[in-house]
């Protein structure tokens, strides 16, 4: 039986750990090629040899032009074209307002806002009609979380990316929508700046308004990657769909 991506391809950033090793891992499952992008070459590797012949590896930041040129080139020679974008790589730190200086916004914006949408753009000429590109926001752009001001305005100015690229691009065959994860457990989480005995409170704070009672997984998030990807969600534009376990309803 085919599966929902067969003959696709799809490009994911940030793919060597979380949601984006996840996403490249359902994707596989469902038939598509990928073409995985990241800094952490080994852990990149690991995901080519698991699944040989679907999967191709790419190192490279989403910051350094050059990079992000070499993955076009490599994925338009190795593919022709692409299906499916998912400029997934991002950063989360928590700092207070007080230093909220302009360096660090740059710290964030530069990968998150900038480097998503410079992704975007520059595999936009090679995106296939009938193709999507998926940007990864948070649900933060729906509440607000104390020491994240800078993380959540980087995912809020690329969910408003989203819904303006939605109408620009719907003229040439191509979708966009973003995926909204609630708490999900990933690398991600520990790479905040908090100490551990704080980021356990926080953790327990949280989880107590998820509905399910943990925080969600990499693969909750993949799986609606997948049907985002498909042609199920032919007619889904401008999007934001938040998958929180229930965080912003509570």
């Amino acid at each position: 039986m085919a599966g929902k991506l067969e003959g696709k391809v799809a490009v994911v950033t940030g793919a060597s750990s979380g949601i984006g090793k996840s996403i490249v891992e359902k994707y596989a499952g469902e038939g598509a090629r990928i073409v995985a992008f990241a800094r952490n070459l080994d852990a990149l590797k690991e995901l080519e040899a698991a699944y040989p012949g679907q999967v191709r590896a790419v190192a490279g930041d989403v910051t350094r032009a050059e990079d992000l040129k070499r993955l076009v080139d490599e994925t338009v020679h190795a593919h022709g074209g692409v299906d499916v974008l998912v400029p997934n790589a991002g950063i989360a730190r928590v700092v207070s307002f007080e230093n909220s200086t302009a360096e660090a916004f740059n710290t964030q914006f530069s990968v998150n806002l900038f480097g998503a949408a410079e992704t975007a753009r520059l595999f936009v000429p090679h995106i296939r009609k009938g193709g999507s590109i998926q940007f990864i926001t948070t649900f933060l752009t729906q509440v607000g979380f104390p020491g994240l001001a800078i993380y959540s305005a980087s995912k809020a100015a690329l969910k408003s990316l989203s819904q303006t690229l939605a109408a620009e691009l719907a003229p040439q065959g191509i979708r966009v929508n973003s995926i909204a994860p609630g708490p999900i457990g990933t690398p991600l989480w520990g790479t905040v700046g908090l100490p551990p005995e704080i980021l356990g409170a926080v953790a327990e704070k949280i989880t107590a308004r998820l509905m399910p009672g943990a925080f969600g997984e990499p693969a909750d998030i993949a799986e609606l990657s997948v049907f985002l990807a498909s042609d199920g969600a032919k007619n889904i534009y401008g999007q934001e769909i938040v998958v929180d376990g229930g965080y912003t309803i509570g």
